[in-house]
């Protein structure tokens, strides 16, 4: 259920005592392994056979509509953390595209990102959790596994279960792409399929655990949040391609923001979406640390001076604590 007063919450995680973290077992994946591997194949062997200037610029611009329309702005900003508001056929669209990325149907990206968030946030947690495996093992966890915990926490979906839409979506999120997959056939034979289906899947996939691993083990940092067994890392090479994701540790910071590049010259692909439909009505209550304030717990690190809070009308950290805000 959305936690409209806290905008630094875990939104559909039920916060009880009971859940644990840390004890439970990873198990390989059958479903994992014939879709993401599957993807990965067809991309390893047909792609090669198909490379065009056509079939590569397909790659880009249909892997950069859904990484940016769908797992960036629709699932992860606007539909798990709530960041901004809209009309209900505008928010299906982007989910829908969230769908497409080929990582999971609603529920299922939902219940793997907050399990994760919660876990992040208590003392200790399980390595599958924290990606605290040697590289190629949490590879080989995150793409082809699962993780079964003995104590999993409880979700409540709310606004998702009043939505048809989501269930049907939830049910159905693999079959989305063989419409595109039929279309692109038709105009551009195998090769289209090849390079603006499985190869776009397999990089999606794939770079997720990349950037995902990155961002928790490596890199910089502006801030650390107190109390949290884990902290982020930005992973800058990938903030083009992610569409300003990969600026973690700020994430950590504002899990609430719309605006997840914060300093300087951090590329931010998906606040500009934002900020356009912003412009034309399809986007309204934009959550960002200007808007948001405070949050308790969280420090900056020195090394970086007054940091992002400085440019902001709030001003610093340290100012915004003297204010009692």
């Amino acid at each position: 259920m959305r936690h409209d007063d806290d905008p630094h919450a875990v939104n559909f995680l039920i916060d009880e005592d009971g859940p644990d973290p840390v004890a439970g077992s990873v198990r390989v994946d059958a479903p994992s392994i014939v879709w993401n591997g599957g993807m990965a194949l067809i991309a390893l062997v047909a792609g090669p056979l198909f490379v065009t200037p056509g079939t590569i610029m397909l790659f880009v611009l249909t892997t950069g509509a859904a990484l940016l329309l769908g797992h960036s702005v629709g699932y992860h900003r606007m539909m798990i953390h709530g960041s901004f508001a809209g009309p209900r056929w505008f928010r299906r669209a982007l989910v829908w595209f969230g769908a497409i990325v080929g990582m999971a149907g609603p529920y299922g990206i939902i219940r793997a990102h907050d399990t994760r968030d919660w876990a992040q946030r208590q003392a200790n947690c399980h390595p599958f959790l924290r990606h605290g495996a040697t590289m190629l093992r949490d590879a080989w966890w995150q793409i082809y596994c699962r993780l079964d915990l003995d104590d999993p926490p409880r979700f409540d979906f709310g606004e998702l279960d009043n939505d048809p839409f989501y269930r049907w979506l939830e049910a159905t999120w693999r079959w989305q792409q063989l419409p595109v997959a039929l279309l692109f056939f038709a105009i551009g034979g195998w090769g289209w399929v090849a390079w603006g289906v499985a190869a776009r899947v397999a990089v999606a996939t794939h770079g997720h655990w990349l950037v995902g691993h990155l961002a928790h083990n490596r890199g910089s940092q502006h801030w650390t949040v107190d109390a949290h067994g884990v902290q982020a890392f930005d992973v800058p090479w990938a903030a083009i391609p992610t569409m300003g994701e990969a600026w973690h540790n700020n994430h950590h910071a504002y899990p609430g923001s719309a605006r997840i590049g914060l300093h300087p010259g951090q590329s931010d692909w998906g606040y500009a979406f934002i900020r356009l439909c912003e412009r034309f009505g399809l986007m309204w209550n934009v959550r960002t640390p200007e808007t948001m304030g405070l949050r308790p717990g969280l420090s900056e690190m020195p090394r970086h001076g007054p940091g992002f809070a400085a440019h902001s009308r709030h001003g610093t950290i340290s100012q915004l604590a003297r204010r009692g805000r």
